[in-house]
């Protein structure tokens, strides 16, 4: 099977029937009639602060979850033959076609089953908006494959290629497989083997070479499992593949880049794959499946917050909390040596994080955004359905209620007492090269990756994958059109537009020091030696222009949202240097030129923040000069507000001698230590 460049670079052109060369602006609208009657903002109901101390859910709660967004979907739904279908969200999403919205139905359909049938397996006869949710789902289902129905899906061509319809087929099969007794075995024999017709010719076709073929093999294993002929070998060959995607660590490489998405969407897959149907037919595989999934306990939680905050980073940002199901799925087959009333802490901090904000529901369903509504964030391959793929954090609710992810205490692991405040912990994972860091002082997390996606990708080529890094408690910004930008540099091309670095090569981690090279993407004469050092308070940049002509540059710290109704700002000096801060009411961040800035300035920006609409960026600029490797240091600090900066926290280093000849630069802070930066 041959798969072009274009299709491995560009999941847009996979998400509906029709091609997505498409104008940004929408064309095309459904019109759906939003309820009159609007959702509540989620509450926990009785929460049981002695099993979860923080956050008060237990599995009860995350059931309460689960029937609080399936319930806004239903509140679209008042007889059987009503489709799944929810007011379009201006801006990038589809359908922007006619043509686009069978499957924008199916997407909406297949996503909430995500909720609904772990719901439906411990309460078949459950009831919203006066609608039976079994009876719902069982007679959707037969109308995919009745081609009198508005929600007919037609069967894949002989010579179609992979689309939306495979994906959401995909996600079906996980449902069924989790809930036969619900959404399968009722069904009458005809209406059985025209979904196998129709499911399996998306299944037994070409797929993404990416986390995708899950969605192959997950159709195909579970019609085989229901005694139907299904193509054996395509999902062998498929199975194998997958397993050549694993990096270490617990994580895939998602062809062509890592993410949230690349850990959480493969892990899920193949432990509920290894469930349902591995660990009985391919044991081989489900076995080294399951050693992939091991590492996550020691890793992967240290790229949430303290309270469960996860960062705003990848692709697909509107699924959100799906991010957490690996945790809940460790419990499914408990591993000595597993912090669960830690993993449970996070996820249901996570789910909270964007359920208790008044912002992430609109008309009932969650926005195509991070909280709100943010379309620099969507990607034209979603609709507004598509955010229910969030709805998979739910699937761990199939794990027994005797597990001990839903038994254990909540604790909030090392932040207790190995994360002391006054440090800073790195923990460098060698498979991907990359740098999780966790910060005590305000309980972020942040993550460092050598992404490396050119504009055409876009779906990364973008502010999803290209700041220099990402933190839980300050969401990436947006590039604005004047130079605006937020954790990244900004170079003035020659037709006077600003372009972000895209394309970074990681070099090494060494005595604490971060190193990536990056170069500009349409001029590779414009290049930096790039190295991060992360401090208690912050981080220090030591970057080295090795540019060969003249380019003006920017590069900013991370942004605040305006919170309370102003952004305070004010100037210090310190050790002859000016610092710029900003107060939001929340936190603190500042900004010192070391070495190489001509300019610090704070501005004001509208319509680039996720969090809310105006907000406040330090942004540095310069003249890089070509041929000369000149040091550009920054401090980019921060601290929660309510507390004064002192001259230490404002100014960690003490010495800061320039780069030289052999291309290394010696930084020597106010505790004694030193570091020599060797660029290579």
């Amino acid at each position: 099977m041959k798969i072009t460049g274009l299709l491995l670079g560009t999941l847009a052109a996979l998400a509906a029937p029709s091609a997505y060369a498409q104008p940004v602006a929408p064309a095309f609208t459904t019109a759906v009639t939003p309820p009159a009657t609007r959702l509540p903002l989620f509450k926990v109901q009785q929460p049981d602060k002695k099993l979860s101390p923080f956050t008060g859910m237990t599995r009860r709660h995350w059931q309460d979850a689960a029937r609080y967004l399936l319930g806004g979907a239903f509140s679209y739904v008042h007889q059987l033959d009503d489709p799944m279908q929810f007011p379009k969200q201006p801006g990038k999403s589809y359908p922007r076609t006619a043509a686009q919205v069978p499957t924008e139905k199916l997407e909406g359909l297949c996503r909430t089953l995500f909720m609904a049938a772990p719901l439906l397996k411990e309460a078949p006869g459950l009831t919203l908006n006066g609608i039976k949710v079994g009876d719902y789902y069982r007679h959707q289902l037969a109308q995919l494959v009745n081609p009198a129905s508005p929600a007919f899906i037609q069967p894949r061509a002989k010579d179609g290629g992979p689309s939306q319809n495979l994906v959401e087929f995909g996600g079906l099969s996980v449902a069924l497989f989790a809930a036969p007794e619900i959404l399968w075995d009722p069904l009458p024999q005809a209406t059985k083997d025209a979904l196998a017709a129709t499911m399996l010719s998306y299944g037994d076709g070409p797929t993404v070479p990416q986390n995708w073929r899950y969605f192959n093999i997950f159709i195909l294993s579970f019609y085989k499992s229901r005694g139907y002929a299904v193509n054996e070998k395509l999902m062998e060959e498929y199975l194998q593949k997958q397993l050549t995607h694993y990096r270490g660590e617990g994580w895939y490489h998602d062809a062509p880049t890592f993410d949230y998405y690349s850990m959480w969407a493969f892990q899920m897959y193949g432990r509920l794959w290894s469930e349902y149907y591995g660990r009985a037919h391919y044991p081989e595989i489900a076995a080294q499946l399951t050693a992939n999934f091991a590492p996550l306990k020691d890793n992967y939680p240290y790229q949430f917050g303290r309270d469960g905050s996860m960062i705003m980073w990848g692709r697909s940002i509107t699924y959100r909390f799906a991010a957490v199901v690996p945790f809940p799925l460790m419990g499914l087959h408990p591993e000595a040596g597993t912090n669960f009333g830690w993993m449970r802490r996070i996820a249901s901090g996570a789910l909270l994080q964007f359920l208790e904000n008044p912002d992430f529901l609109q008309d009932n369903i969650p926005t195509l955004g991070f909280y709100g509504a943010f379309d620099p964030a969507v990607q034209a391959y979603s609709c507004r359905g598509s955010v229910f793929w969030m709805a998979k954090a739910f699937l761990g609710l199939l794990v027994p209620a005797d597990s001990p992810f839903w038994t254990a205490t909540e604790n909030e692991g090392p932040w207790t007492k190995e994360l002391k405040p006054g440090t800073v912990f790195n923990k460098f994972e060698a498979g991907p090269n990359i740098l999780v860091t966790d910060y005590p002082n305000i309980g972020a997390a942040e993550i460092r990756v050598p992404s490396a996606q050119p504009a055409s990708d876009g779906n990364r080529g973008n502010e999803n994958y290209n700041r220099l890094s990402y933190n839980s408690a300050f969401p990436w910004q947006a590039d604005g059109p004047n130079g605006e930008v937020a954790m990244d540099y900004v170079f003035k091309t020659p037709d006077n537009k600003w372009e972000p670095l895209r394309l970074y090569t990681f070099k090494k981690f060494e005595n604490g020091v971060y190193y990536r090279d990056a170069e500009l993407e349409t001029n590779h004469n414009v290049k930096l030696h790039l190295a991060d050092i992360t401090l208690p308070n912050g981080i220090l940049r030591l970057d080295q222009n090795l540019s060969t002509e003249p380019v003006a540059v920017r590069l900013g710290h991370y942004s605040l949202p305006n919170l309370m109704g102003t952004i305070r700002r004010s100037t210090r000096k310190v050790g002859g240097y000016e610092a710029q801060i900003i107060d939001n009411g929340t936190y603190q961040l500042a900004l010192v030129p070391l070495s190489g800035w001509t300019k610090t300035e704070t501005l004001t920006t509208t319509g680039l923040n996720p969090v809310k609409p105006e907000s406040a960026v330090i942004n540095v600029s310069a003249q890089f000069a070509p041929a000369q490797p000149a040091l550009y240091a920054t401090l980019m600090l921060w601290k929660k507000s309510g507390g004064t900066w002192t001259e230490a926290e404002l100014m960690p280093v003490k010495k800061l001698l320039p780069t030289t000849p052999n291309g290394s630069a010696t930084v020597t802070f106010r505790d004694g230590s030193s570091k020599t930066i060797k660029y290579d």
